[in-house]
């Protein structure tokens, strides 16, 4: 099965429905409601598809792989040769290719096209979909570090093949900080694959493979033809998404995913999840390593060099600090917290810590399900904090800077975690949210699909509480926009 019958597979199946749309080891071809899927005839360095066998099982592979996350792939379907010599569908004839039929979609629809789509409601779905497509994905132990390598191995053929075009000084520089990085890096990531964190996982997670129906996120187009492409540690898999996001200047969607994923992982990951943060910049280069080549054969050059900048910069990443916001209820802490976290830290920002999420995590129950006030005691309460506390201290640890969100009206938790941060070594900034009576109450009453469970009977209980409460922490007026107010307090930060 040569060129020549690769040629007239292509030419009928361009003849039903359209020219195909081609990729290094695919083509596409659309029809009205449907598309279907070819694997192209090449041996590359990562891939082997010269035989009809070897491509008849890289797209079984593709159709259960991603019928995982998605029913977009149908079913595989023989080219045969028919009687008087043509082509035809499933015939009794030879088999001469084998095509993955799909359902068609919109592809306006996919992320990449719209990347300012991503609001904080769907970056939240987003960051949970992918941790709970992580904890159902089967365990590859023999994955993880090794894929990692073999990665960052072929990254540096690849980027030196094509120096004279990206700048020979850059490329070195991006090669050489990834491999010390990941000699640094080894240990955990060795620890990581042996402990339930290297998975057979999409593989290929960027925005151009995820799109929007119903307001859901869908993961699509996973990796099915190498498995040190695809069994790796699932922080890497996410790692192309937060980048993805980064390079496009979309910091405030990248942490609501992060935060969002890690609320979720956390619920059957173990604890070690976080000291895994220590290892994400590292991933977060790669990935760009990995956008640099390939943006030089899509002809993109000039994006290319700025993937290299990016790859180096991860590698960089500022010291920690930690942020708490306080407030009574309705005030925008959470807003607010948002806001700065992609604008401080380590790309693509600080992980945001929410006590009313964290709740519901140590209940095993969704997010945004209503607790009753027996959920409420001091000593709930105080099981909340503890693990607030414990998280972000794994998290400074591990590098990763940290925004608490909690009402904070307790002087003790205030001192708490201000002796995190000295205990940490790192700055530590405490904000305090103000706001009238009437706009808290406004707020409160309007809140839906949020994990808060205070109403304004709540938040006119905190007010009776508040009335002698002298907090210590840089006090904000969030009685108007409180995006601006982060905004504004962040650029008081950067004068000071």
């Amino acid at each position: 099965m040569g060129a020549e019958h690769e040629a007239e597979v292509v030419r009928w199946l361009a003849a039903r429905t359209s020219a195909p749309i081609e990729t290094a080891i695919s083509r596409v071809f659309l029809g009205t409601d449907v598309a279907y899927k070819l694997k192209r005839h090449v041996s590359l360095s990562y891939v082997e598809f010269g035989t009809p066998e070897r491509r008849h099982w890289a797209l079984e592979r593709e159709l259960s792989f991603n019928a995982r996350t998605c029913d977009i792939y149908r079913r595989l379907v023989p080219i045969t040769r028919a009687a008087d010599g043509g082509l035809e569908w499933d015939g009794a004839g030879e088999v001469v290719d084998y095509a993955l039929e799909m359902r068609r979609f919109d592809d306006a629809a996919v992320l990449a096209k719209t990347p300012q789509a991503v609001d904080g409601a769907l970056a939240e779905r987003l960051g949970r979909t992918i941790a709970g497509f992580h904890l159902q994905a089967p365990l590859k132990p023999e994955g993880g570090l090794t894929a990692l390598a073999f990665t960052i191995g072929s990254n540096a053929q690849l980027l030196r093949e094509l120096a004279p075009e990206l700048g020979t000084e850059r490329v070195e520089a991006l090669v050489e900080a990834t491999e010390a990085e990941l000699e640094r890096q080894a240990p955990l990531l060795a620890r990581r694959s042996a402990t339930g964190f290297a998975r057979q996982c999409h593989g290929d997670l960027h925005l151009g493979n995820i799109l929007v129906e119903g307001g859901e996120p869908v993961l699509f187009d996973c990796i099915e033809f190498n498995d040190l492409l695809s069994d790796i540690d699932v922080q890497y898999d996410l790692a192309f998404l937060l980048m993805d996001l980064d390079f496009r200047d979309r910091r405030d969607a990248a942490v609501r995913v992060h935060s969002a994923y890690l609320d979720e992982a956390a619920r059957g990951f173990p604890p070690a999840l976080w000291e895994g943060l220590a290892a994400l910049p590292l991933m977060l280069s790669v990935r760009a390593g990995v956008r640099a080549h390939v943006s030089v054969h899509s002809g993109d050059v000039e994006t290319a060099r700025r993937y290299v900048d990016a790859g180096i910069a991860h590698l960089s990443p500022p010291p920690p600090r930690l942020l708490a916001v306080g407030g009574l209820s309705g005030s925008g802490k959470s807003t607010f917290g948002r806001a700065v976290a992609g604008r401080i830290g380590a790309s693509p920002g600080a992980v945001v810590l929410r006590t009313d999420e964290i709740r519901k995590r140590l209940l095993n129950i969704p997010p945004t399900q209503p607790l009753g006030r027996e959920h409420y005691t001091p000593a709930a309460q105080g099981q909340v904090y503890d693990a607030m506390i414990a998280d972000a201290r794994a998290m400074l640890a591990a590098g990763r800077s940290v925004v608490l969100d909690a009402s904070f009206m307790d002087g003790g938790l205030r001192d708490r975690v201000a002796q995190l941060a000295r205990d940490a070594g790192v700055p530590f900034d405490g904000v305090w949210l103000d706001a009238p009576a009437h706009v808290l109450e406004a707020r409160v009453a309007a809140r839906t699909g949020d994990a808060s469970d205070a109403n304004v009977d709540v938040l006119r209980g905190q007010l009776e509480r508040a009335g002698d409460l002298e907090v210590e922490w840089t006090h904000v007026d969030a009685s108007g926009d409180t995006r601006e107010a982060a905004h504004a307090w962040l650029a008081n930060e950067a004068q000071e």
